[in-house]
């Protein structure tokens, strides 16, 4: 009697147990079924548009992730966001920075998108040769930068480069890493100077590779470009670059047309029609390659430079041969325009006919030499100015 009360005791906590643990396989299949659903289902709908971005901090926790996303309205319930996190591992390879969560995307999808640092990238570009106004104008068009420029940075202290840029990131900041990237590169290009430079110190350098700059669109000039302006100054000539007379104009702003006569004798510091040498400041900010062309002249000997009609220019060692290409470019213009080729005319002994244009839009009076020989027709040139 005894034994086979123990073994029906004995059985019954066996089917009691094996109750028992079918039991909780079941509830914890349920479980798991219900969290894999709500792990892959889909998300929140966007409040705004078609995808919600949230930016995380550098250092976040998962609880303060959960929260921000929770927040934002890209998640349903911070528990499950930290659950499923901790259980596939995510919780270790989190990555800060900017998300474009789009509208509805599941848990799952949410994880991928944070543990593979598929972040939002902003970028900026200071195009070489663009002035320290335009670099202003493009930070303040930036809609994730914010706060102002304090003042506009002095010309040429800027370095042309594409940055990246974060969402909150304040536009003054921005300008500091222009200006520390310029004064890094102008060290190594110093450095790396030839002995035929004509530049005597760095600031030097940087005035005339930003002349450089706006003079040519086309990469492989600036090296000639360079060597003329070299020359000319090493000849005691005036450098007659018209992109130094918009600047003194403008101060970096494009000036729109053409230049006109009474601008060609307008007195400014920049017009180097009128002054010697260099002008007081740069009058853009010159990128690695014009620096590298002022610094490192090729011997070249050509003096003079005019529109070829390609978008290049032609240049000359004489100036008779720059009075030709200066008839060629205007037969080039002429044919532009749907005019008949003009009767070809003797220039005056010193005179030369780069063409410039009045207040009227009339060709103006040819200038003496050293004064006119460097004239670009408008549109010569690809710079920003031009």
């Amino acid at each position: 009697m005894f034994g086979r009360g123990r073994v029906e005791k004995r059985s019954g906590l066996t089917v009691a147990l094996l109750t028992g643990s079918a039991t909780f396989a079941l509830f914890l299949i349920v479980a798991l079924a219900a969290i894999w659903a709500v792990y892959y289902a889909p998300g929140p709908a966007a409040r705004q548009g078609d995808s919600t971005v949230v930016t995380l901090p550098s250092g976040s926790s998962v609880s303060a992730i959960a929260a921000q996303m929770k927040a934002a309205g890209v998640i349903r319930s911070p528990d499950l966001f930290k659950a499923a996190a901790s259980l596939t591992g995510a919780d270790r390879r989190l990555r800060a920075g900017e998300y474009d969560v789009p509208s509805g995307t599941s848990l799952a999808g949410v994880l991928k998108l944070m543990v593979e640092g598929r972040v939002v990238r902003h970028f900026v570009t200071l195009p070489e040769g663009w002035s320290s106004a335009q670099a202003v104008d493009i930070l303040m068009r930036q809609p994730v930068l914010v706060g102002s420029v304090e003042e506009t940075p002095e010309e040429g202290t800027l370095w042309p480069e594409t940055y990246e840029v974060t969402r909150g990131e304040s536009r003054q900041s921005v300008i500091e890493r222009m200006q520390v990237a310029a004064r890094d590169n102008l060290r190594v290009l110093w450095a790396q100077r030839a002995p035929g430079t004509i530049a005597r110190n760095p600031e030097e350098a940087l005035i005339l590779a930003s002349i450089v700059e706006k003079e040519t669109g086309v990469a492989a000039e600036r090296p000639r470009v360079a060597a003329v302006f070299t020359n000319r100054l090493r000849q005691g000539m005036r450098l007659e670059s018209d992109p130094t007379i918009v600047y003194g104009l403008t101060k970096g702003r494009p000036l729109g047309r053409g230049i006109r006569r009474s601008e060609l004798t307008q007195a400014t510091p920049w017009n180097t029609y009128l002054i010697d040498g260099l002008p007081p400041t740069p009058i853009a900010n010159p990128g690695r390659e014009a620096l590298r062309a002022v610094l490192n002249p090729p011997a070249d000997p050509a003096l003079f430079f005019v529109a070829d009609g390609t978008g290049g220019h032609a240049f000359a060692n004489t100036y008779e041969e720059h009075l030709r290409n200066v008839a060629r470019w205007r037969q080039i213009e002429r044919q532009k325009a749907g005019l008949p080729p003009e009767a070809p005319a003797p220039a005056a002994p010193g005179m030369s006919t780069a063409p410039m244009t009045d207040p009227a839009g009339q060709p103006a009076a040819a200038a003496p030499p050293g004064q006119a020989t460097l004239t670009l027709p408008a549109g010569a040139s690809q710079g920003p100015n031009r």
